[in-house]
């Protein structure tokens, strides 16, 4: 590998990190401590910016090539999954409000738990007995980390586990509608048309979920001078988690991703304890630990018996 490649691909993991991480952080800093409690209408946000720069990224300046939609029957598989994908994002950002983030992360660490449930029961694709037992210390390590959560909060963990296997869902569902060689799309052209979808469904939510939102946001942005960078910057960095995403992926190996995924985690956590100064406890720390374990297990597991 050249060092130029290898300068670029570090760059683009230093910008995988950072979006991925500063997401989730500015999530919660809108969320839980500057008077921001609209996760509707935050999500619909981040969606509207998916939509606008997805636009300009493909079809202005051919950053991917654009893949277009064949069929009606296509059309309506990508507005099921963008539904799915907008309960997702809605109750993650919902559980922010409740929960700090190193919980939501030992809880997000389950989704390949889920997956596997899904993948089962929806797509009836069997893996070997070896790779479902490597789930168990998944499990076991979250419901270790729940109990030792000095702030456990019943309803924000329920809206994360939510979203975590809605994240899951959409992943097995995607791959059971989509998976005809003439209806795949890359996730860059996914997310173009997944997220004016997203900005639709999520607006008469936001309205009927949130009324007040709109006006308190006008009020915040009016005493405070942040709070309208704030907003733009969280809503660039939920595409550019996503450009990020496509373009490692691209460039290196959906391996290689799933292991900085796992690290990512970690460093998600410990930063965000550093920043919100939650309080944490040995036995959470340990369950996040076990569930983290169990995740490095079942790839590793999976691959063998593949």
């Amino acid at each position: 590998m050249s060092q130029s490649k290898s300068v670029f691909i570090s760059f683009l993991v230093i910008l995988w990190y950072s979006s991925n991480i500063g997401v989730i952080l500015l999530n919660k800093y809108l969320l839980s401590n500057y008077g921001f409690s609209f996760p509707i209408f935050l999500t619909m946000c981040h969606m509207s910016a998916c939509a606008i720069l997805s636009y300009f990224s493909i079809v202005l300046f051919k950053f991917v090539p654009l893949q277009s939609v064949n069929s009606r029957t296509q059309f309506y598989k990508i507005f099921v999954l963008s539904v799915v994908f907008c309960g997702s994002v809605v109750g993650g950002n919902i559980s922010l409000r409740y929960i700090p983030v190193s919980f939501n992360q030992a809880v997000g660490a389950t989704t390949p738990f889920f997956t596997a449930v899904f993948a089962y029961f929806v797509a009836w694709k069997r893996e070997a007995w070896a790779t479902y037992a490597a789930l168990i210390p998944v499990v076991a390590g979250v419901v270790i980390a729940s109990g030792g959560e000095p702030s456990f909060h019943l309803f924000g963990f329920i809206m994360c586990i939510s979203a975590t296997a809605a994240r899951a869902f959409k992943t097995v569902l995607q791959g059971i509608l989509l998976s005809s060689e003439g209806e795949k799309l890359n996730s860059m052209n996914l997310m173009l048309y997944m997220s004016p979808i997203s900005v639709l469904v999520l607006l008469p939510a936001t309205f009927i979920m949130e009324p007040t939102a709109l006006d308190t946001v006008l009020s915040l942005g009016t005493r405070s001078k942040s709070m309208w960078p704030l907003l733009l910057v969280n809503s660039v960095m939920a595409y550019s988690a996503n450009l990020s995403n496509f373009l490692v992926t691209k460039h290196t190996s959906a391996l290689t991703l799933q292991v900085l995924g796992n690290a990512k985690g970690a460093v998600a956590v410990v930063i965000s304890i550093l920043i919100f100064r939650n309080p944490v406890s040995f036995i959470g720390m340990a369950g996040y630990a076990i569930t983290v374990s169990g995740v490095v297990l079942y790839g590793e597991t999976k691959k063998r018996y593949k």
